[in-house]
């Protein structure tokens, strides 16, 4: 048969864990020491961690809060950049109808006075053909263009002639 004496265990840390409680008291000790010896050693260097997040948070905060001021700034400068180039806009658009207007009326006096010269040039052709026609009748005639100064001179003769 097999001897149970022979079967214990030769291992120490079978035979703490044999005693449990002393194992549980032994490491809360432990925990306790580790954790006074670290709320000592931030007492005595100042730094506590809640500070350190107290003011980080208002660091960010700040931060925060400048950056929203900027772009708040940032936000105002384009819109008033905006406005400004709306109304130049405007501006632009009121001088393109102007010039569009004063455009408009140069076209149409232009195209009346298109008209008025052509008016003009058809009478002046009227004036040349009428000229040409008459000096085309003087050159035909020309005989009895002279003969009538004949004329009158004889006629003048003839009316001393009867008055004497």
């Amino acid at each position: 048969m097999i001897d149970l004496a022979e079967d214990k265990p030769t291992n120490p840390l079978l035979r703490i864990g044999a005693q449990p409680i002393a194992l549980t008291a032994a490491a809360l000790l432990l925990l306790i020491a580790g954790v006074t010896s670290m709320a000592i050693w931030r007492a005595y260097t100042g730094h506590a961690p809640e500070a350190d997040r107290v003011v980080t948070s208002r660091l960010l905060q700040a931060r925060t809060a400048q950056a929203s001021e900027q772009l708040v700034e940032k936000t105002k400068g384009l819109e008033a950049t905006q406005q400004e180039s709306i109304d130049q806009l405007q501006v632009v658009q009121d001088q393109l109808q102007t010039v569009k207007r004063l455009l408009a009326m140069q076209q149409s006096d232009t195209k009346r006075l298109s008209e008025q010269v052509a008016t003009l040039n058809e009478s002046i052709d009227g004036l040349r053909q009428s000229f040409a026609s008459v000096r085309a009748t003087e050159a035909e005639t020309p005989s009895v263009t002279r003969r009538k100064p004949a004329r009158r001179a004889h006629a003048s003769a003839r009316h001393h002639k009867s008055r004497s």
